[in-house]
């Protein structure tokens, strides 16, 4: 092939080879003291570790008295890492999202990171998880997800991350993060080890675990959290699995959603982003306005039934081509809290999923259809 005739695509992957066929010279401390300095001055922001609980009662004071600002944030999700000698590919893609979130001018307000970083939640997978995400230059929040939390049930994530479920104000929105991966006891009985458990929650049909949850302790920290804002404060919710029931087989689902939306009913504007599903998604219930992530990782199919009337599905993935269906995207929230959802898919148009679209139940401001069938 003539070289001036190659695909970004292709220029973009040769040069990653080079990077990663020196990293396998290079034991995992080497590797860490490599990556760090390749981040140069942007790994001195680190990884924003969580305050849990925080103190409702200040929080609500300092946002009904805040004026609604507009603002950006960009968002990337779902890398299932594993360690760098067993698959880097997914390493790539992380540091590929990166790269695109640093480019962005002006930098957005933070990033948040949508659960799932780590695919068998192994203290290798998150620690390197962690070192490629030191490079974000904009502050980074984090949500956990299931596969980085049933190995060890969530004890090394909390140690480089923080507490799962905190709060926190922002230009007037009040934003949350829930951990809604909580699952029923299903291993002691059975006598399964952490690795059984964790390949088995790994799982997303296999018909043993229980269907996630928030729980009643969450439910009632969310109660508390939520007890000093007025009405017509925007709210934000941050949670892996989706805040409503779509499709149970594949753990698309979330058992306590009801009683969760029943908490954030009162309010004129709520909006919920998620993960886990690695695709675009688009739902309202109610006054609550739902978003997916896209992953880094691999586009899931749509399931076969369930599915949003406001879910415009995206094309149908190349299957030669490993990043397709893929990417990182950004969220622009309105004065009035409602969001302009941006899917930067990779190796394809960027599309915009807007307030006026989910304002208006789906009459206005449609994005465009797919031109080829998901499977």
């Amino acid at each position: 092939m003539n070289p001036k005739f190659k695909s970004v695509e292709t220029k973009y992957m040769e040069e990653r080879e080079g990077f990663f066929r020196g990293l396998n010279n290079l034991d995992r401390r080497s590797f860490f003291k490599v990556s760090a300095a390749a981040m140069g001055a942007a790994a001195a922001s680190g990884v924003v570790s969580c305050p849990s609980f925080q103190s409702v009662a200040v929080a609500g004071q300092a946002a009904t008295s805040q004026r609604n600002t507009p603002f950006r944030f960009a968002y990337i999700s779902d890398s299932h890492l594993y360690e760098k000698k067993i698959n880097d590919r997914f390493a790539r893609s992380l540091l590929r999202a990166v790269e695109d979130i640093n480019s962005l001018d002006p930098q957005p307000d933070f990033v948040f990171y949508g659960g799932d970083l780590a695919q068998l939640g192994r203290p290798t997978e998150l620690d390197f998880g962690a070192q490629i995400l030191k490079g974000v230059k904009a502050p980074l929040k984090m949500m956990v997800g299931e596969h980085d939390w049933y190995l060890d049930m969530g004890q090394k994530w909390q140690e480089l991350f923080g507490e799962p479920t905190y709060s926190w104000d922002h230009k007037g929105v009040h934003m949350i993060t829930l951990n809604s991966v909580v699952e029923k006891d299903f291993w002691t009985a059975r006598g399964l080890s952490r690795e059984e458990r964790m390949m088995t929650v790994a799982g997303l049909d296999n018909g043993v675990q229980s269907s996630f949850s928030v729980g009643e302790s969450q439910r009632e920290w969310l109660r508390k959290d939520l007890a000093g804002y007025s009405d017509n404060t925007p709210i934000m919710v941050f949670s892996h699995s989706p805040l409503y029931k779509l499709y149970k087989k594949w753990n698309f689902w979330t058992d306590d959603a009801d009683q969760v939306q029943a908490i954030l009913k009162r309010f004129e504007s709520v909006v919920v982003i998620h993960g886990h599903t690695h695709q675009m998604l688009t739902n309202r219930i109610g006054n609550i306005h739902f978003h997916g992530m896209l992953s880094t990782a691999w586009p899931w199919p749509y399931a076969p039934e369930g599915m949003p009337e406001l879910t415009i599905e995206m094309n149908r993935p190349d299957p030669f081509n490993p990043n397709d269906g893929c990417g990182d995207g950004e969220v622009q929230v309105h004065a009035d809290g409602l969001v302009d959802k941006v899917y930067n898919l990779w190796n394809r148009k960027a599309i915009t999923l807007s307030r006026a679209y989910t304002a208006s139940w789906g009459s206005k401001d449609v994005p465009p259809r797919p031109n080829r069938a998901s499977y």
